[in-house]
């Protein structure tokens, strides 16, 4: 064989971090080696992994269209190795969810992932969902859990639950007083708005076709504690999912309205690479996602 997996190590870093330095500190080797080992995996094939452009790399086509395989080569060599080691394959599992499941759906999954699996680990990185399908893209994570949807051709994408935003305000707010609200109302309101390229402010967007571009688009925060902060400030109107203003709602604290004709439902979805190899603890998790699915549609 005329590379070795430290070669591939090596590639794959470089192209996460587009670095010689970032990609040694992740390796702990010297910049010089992983310099030499790049250079010497190209060399042996005649090929040019990446372009040089400054100080930065960029993957060449060969390499962007070489990276997916090797990924997938070394995540299996890496699993063969636990293997020889554990006796058995429990993995670390690398999950990243966009902030609505991050902070109200992933936790259950990841209990009873952890009952099922007690040797196995589970690492959460919560984004927004255009960050989670880069960061799944880039292979940086194994899966992601999102809100928004997604069309890409080299991503597998599965719902596996629905959910639904709410417009709501705080008690003093004049609209807190009204039995629905209107398009009139909706135009002459002040949002305070998730951020683009986000799930939830997919959703909005989508609810409020027609009128969008006549709102009042005060605020958009990255983070749903801050709006909904914001909102009972009397600062303005809020739209996030039902789930995540719940205990507000409950407590009196914020004040959910009805908006007939707008349809603020939306799904949940799963998404992997295409050709990112499903290791026994990815299998089990994508069934334990299923199985949600498969019980909220029977609630």
């Amino acid at each position: 064989m005329r590379y070795t997996l430290r070669q591939l190590e090596v590639f794959l870093a470089v192209a996460r971090h587009q670095s010689v330095s970032l990609a040694s500190s992740e390796l702990a080797m010297s910049q010089s080696a992983v310099s030499g080992a790049l250079g010497d995996l190209e060399g042996q094939f005649e090929m040019t992994l990446f372009d040089r452009i400054g100080r930065r790399l960029q993957l060449s086509t060969f390499g962007a269209a070489l990276r997916p395989q090797a990924e997938a080569l070394l995540a299996q060599a890496l699993e063969l190795e636990r293997a020889f080691v554990q006796q058995d394959v429990p993995g670390v599992l690398r999950v990243g969810a966009t902030l609505t499941i991050g902070n109200h759906v992933v936790a259950p999954l990841i209990a009873r992932f952890a009952s099922e699996n007690p040797r196995a680990q589970v690492q959460l990185d919560v984004a927004n969902t255009a960050e989670i399908a880069r960061k799944v893209e880039n292979f940086e994570i194994d899966v992601g859990l999102i809100e928004g949807e997604l069309a890409h051709p080299e991503m597998s994408v599965q719902a596996f639950g629905g959910d639904e935003l709410t417009v709501f305000c705080a008690p003093s707010h004049s609209l807190a007083r009204k039995r629905s609200l209107n398009d009139s109302d909706l135009k002459h309101a002040d949002w305070i708005v998730r951020e683009p390229g986000s799930g939830t402010r997919q959703t909005f967007d989508r609810a409020m076709h027609g009128i969008l571009g006549e709102l009042r688009l005060r605020l958009e925060l990255q983070h749903t504690e801050a709006i909904k902060s914001a909102v009972a400030e009397g600062l303005g109107v809020g739209c996030l999912s039902c789930i995540a203003v719940a205990e507000e709602v409950k407590r009196g604290q914020l004040i959910a309205c009805k908006v007939p004709g707008r349809d603020f439902r939306r799904q949940f979805y799963s998404v992997l690479h295409k050709k990112k190899h499903r290791s026994a603890s990815l299998e089990r998790w994508l069934a334990l996602c299923q199985q949600h699915a498969a019980m909220r549609s029977l609630a």
